[in-house]
């Protein structure tokens, strides 16, 4: 929105920035919103992705092990990143204080910095539909008020401030106050799925095979998953079969009952006969959860207020959705709003946000059941047990690639979304992404991906291109059709 021009504050509870764990999978779709076009090109574009990548671990390979006689052995890999038209067939990871970091340094240099240690405590809409209904009316009449509460001052007076806003985004996760004041409830189920997480710098007595590749694990002892990490880093996540860590009066997960010392002794037990281990002051951080799938039944008030993000959709982390799927929610949102400020296109156009991306979600939480059950639950070998086989589990891995990666997202008609014309280009569908391609530049015959034909300035260039030979064609994921910069 800063990049658009758009006068906007953001406020965080947090009285600082995340250091270490939370969110750390990057998939392919991200790392193009990221890039969000060629930055050599187009300098004024978001230009995020080099600096990513160049810290980020690049996870390529999945490997697949299963319990035996002696211990858990490796029985395949493949491609972490099966979607063939991904542009970066791999996943990036970083812990999520440092992708923040990014996105907070970019918004920096335009100026916008994060208020911190402040927190909305009431707001009011509107009711009025010819308010409602014209966005350019601000300042004049007042749509939305928020009281924000600041909770650093050392008064021990009540500091607050009103603010009158065009429009609010609560971004505030899945505990969320903005949708808990706006009374939307969150649909689905809490599972009895219990895991523990915990990042590490493995020791050098380490010699479990595959710490640089996904890795996931299913054992005598329970399931276990490795993601490789930034540096030398790895992430655990296992599965906890006891119940010390849920506290029996409320049900609810308490830390203070376990500890990071109890995850790697799992790990260690899933893992046999190899050897994962990190001295205490190498464990970086660690959590327990149990997995909720749920989404938001709307996503908005009046197009007035959103809520985006685990603010309208929750599930396992196992996959590496939430941060990816919380992020294009707000690029989905961010280039509408733009729109609309600016006088492009109607208050209609916002209605497209709840249709577009709450399918999504819903597409999400039946992914994220299958998958956490198929990972969840012991493989069958040799006709002995009740769960999936190995062949089962690749399988289901590999068919849901273009989903996880983020490439395969398909909007369905709207109101921006017109397939009528579909058949004049059998190749590109109406909804999805742009395909990849590389174009040679007219004027000076310089090839460059048709990416850094577009910056996301929310503004649409036009430039004289001719189409590359089929050779210079590479794969890549873009923008989807509604979710692009121009329109």
């Amino acid at each position: 929105l800063v990049h658009a021009g758009i006068n906007v504050r953001i406020i965080d509870k947090r009285p600082t920035r995340i250091t270490a764990g939370h969110a750390d999978g990057i998939q392919p779709r991200t790392i193009e919103v990221f890039q969000a076009i060629h930055t050599t090109a187009l300098p004024q574009s978001y230009g995020l992705a080099d600096r990513l990548l160049s810290r980020a671990a690049h996870m390529i390979m999945a490997a697949f092990y299963n319990s035996g006689p002696n211990g858990i052995g490796c029985i395949g890999r493949v491609p972490d990143v099966t979607a063939p038209t991904a542009r970066y067939p791999f996943e990036a990871t970083l812990h999520q204080g440092e992708t923040e970091g990014i996105t907070l340094d970019s918004m920096s240099k335009r100026g916008l910095e994060v208020e911190r240690a402040i927190v909305p405590i009431a707001f009011q809409i509107s009711e009025d539909p010819t308010e409602l209904a014209d966005p350019h009316a601000y300042p004049g009449l007042i749509y939305t008020q928020v009281v924000l509460k600041h909770l650093a001052k050392e008064s021990e007076e009540i500091d607050t401030e009103t603010v009158y806003a065009k429009f609010v985004i609560g971004t505030d996760g899945a505990h969320s106050w903005v949708g808990k004041t706006l009374g939307i409830a969150m649909d689905g189920e809490q599972t009895d799925f219990l895991w523990g997480v915990i990042d590490i710098t493995p020791s050098e007595t380490t010699d479990f095979p595959d710490t640089r590749n996904k890795s996931a694990i299913h054992s005598t002892n329970g399931s276990c998953m490795v993601i490789p990490r930034e540096g030398d880093k790895i992430r655990i996540y296992v599965q906890l079969s006891d119940t010390d860590a849920v506290d029996p009066g409320t049900g609810r997960i308490n830390l203070g009952r376990y500890g990071p010392e109890r995850l790697l002794e799992v790990a260690k037990k899933t893992v046999r006969p190899y050897t994962i281990d990190a001295a205490p002051d190498k464990i970086e951080w660690w959590t327990i959860y149990k997995v909720g799938q749920r989404v938001a039944s709307r996503f908005t008030e009046h197009e007035r207020v959103f809520i985006a993000g685990d603010a309208c959709h929750t599930h396992s982390p196992k996959a590496g959705q939430g941060m990816n799927a919380s992020m294009n929610d707000t690029h989905n949102l961010a280039w509408k709003l733009a729109y609309v400020l600016r006088g492009w296109a109607d208050m209609s156009l916002l209605k497209t946000y709840e249709f577009e991306r709450r399918k999504y979600a819903q597409d999400l939480i039946a992914f994220d059941k299958r998958f956490s059950s198929l990972f969840s639950e012991k493989l069958r070998t040799d006709n002995e047990g009740h769960g999936p086989t190995h062949e089962e589990f690749v399988g289901a891995f590999q068919a849901y690639g273009n989903f996880s990666s983020g490439v395969s997202v398909h909007y369905a008609l709207s109101t921006i979304t017109d397939p009528t014309h579909q058949t004049a280009a059998t190749n590109l569908i109406i909804g999805q992404r742009l395909l990849p391609h590389v174009l040679i530049r007219a004027a000076d015959a310089r090839e460059d991906h048709h990416h850094g034909l577009t910056a996301a300035r929310s503004t649409c260039p036009l430039h004289r291109c001719l189409a590359a030979p089929p050779t210079t064609m590479i794969t890549t994921t873009t923008t989807t059709t509604s979710g692009a910069s121009c329109s």
